[in-house]
C-alpha cells in the first residue's frame, strides 16, 4: 500500500476508532462485546481496511483485547484489577484539578462552564446517554485546562479504559442529577484558583464517584 493510500484511509480508520471510543465510555459496549469487522464496515460505510486499523489502535491502547476466536472484544477486568486502575485515575485525576485550578484561563472556565451545562440539561431530562457524553466532555475539559497535553492525554486513557465501568453507576435520574449537583461543586473548588482546595475537592469527588462505579460492577 502507498503512503498515498494510507494517508486516505487514516482519517476513516481515526473517526471510527474515536466513535467506539465514545460508545466504550458511554457504556454502549459493554466489557466482553466482541467487535466483528464486517458488522462495523456496514456501519460506517466502510471497506475493512480502516475498520481494522482502528480496532489495532484500540488493542494497542489496551481498550479492546482479542477474542478467543477471530475478532476483538472489549476489555474486562477482575474487581481487584478494576480497583487497581481506579486507584491510579484517582491520583492523576487529583493532580489534573490542581493544576488546572493553578492554570486556569477565562477560556477554559468558559469550556468548563459549558460541558458542565450539558450535564445538567441531560441529568434533567433523564437522557443518560447524552449525559455519559457530556460528563466526558466535561472531564476532558478540566484535563486541557491543565496545559499539559501528556497530563491530559494520560488522564483521558484511564477514562477511555474504565467508561463501561463507570456508566454503569448511572441506573436512575436521580444518579444523573446527583452526579451534576457533585460537578458543580466540583467546579467551585476549581474556581477558587487554589491548588489544595481543588486538589481536596476533586479527591473527595472522585472517593465518591469511584466507590459508587464498584459497587456498580
Amino acid at each position: 500500500m502507498t503512503e498515498a493510500v494510507q494517508a486516505q484511509k487514516l482519517p476513516l480508520a481515526r473517526a471510527i476508532e474515536a466513535e467506539l471510543v465514545a460508545d466504550i465510555s458511554a457504556g454502549v459496549l459493554e466489557p466482553g462485546h466482541r467487535l466483528d469487522e464486517v458488522t462495523l464496515a456496514q456501519r460506517f460505510g466502510a471497506s475493512r481496511t480502516p475498520v481494522r486499523e482502528a480496532l489495532l489502535r484500540l488493542a494497542a491502547q489496551g481498550i479492546l483485547v482479542e477474542g478467543e476466536r477471530r475478532g476483538m472484544r472489549v476489555a474486562e477486568y477482575t474487581r481487584e484489577q478494576l480497583s487497581q486502575i481506579f486507584e491510579a485515575m484517582h491520583e492523576i485525576e487529583i493532580a489534573c484539578a490542581r493544576i488546572a485550578a493553578q492554570r486556569l484561563t477565562l477560556l477554559t472556565r468558559i469550556e468548563i462552564e459549558a460541558a458542565q451545562q450539558e450535564c445538567v440539561r441531560a441529568a434533567e431530562q433523564g437522557d443518560r446517554a447524552a449525559f455519559l457524553h457530556a460528563n466526558e466532555v466535561f472531564h476532558q475539559t478540566i484535563y486541557r485546562a491543565t496545559g499539559n497535553p501528556f497530563m491530559a492525554e494520560l488522564a483521558a486513557d484511564f477514562r477511555r479504559r474504565t467508561g463501561p465501568f463507570r456508566a454503569r453507576k448511572f441506573a436512575e435520574k436521580r444518579d444523573l442529577i446527583a452526579a451534576a449537583k457533585a460537578h458543580d461543586r466540583l467546579m467551585r473548588d476549581i474556581f477558587s484558583k487554589d491548588s489544595a482546595t481543588a486538589s481536596n475537592g476533586m479527591m473527595a469527588y472522585m472517593t465518591d464517584s469511584l466507590s459508587k462505579a464498584l459497587a456498580a460492577n
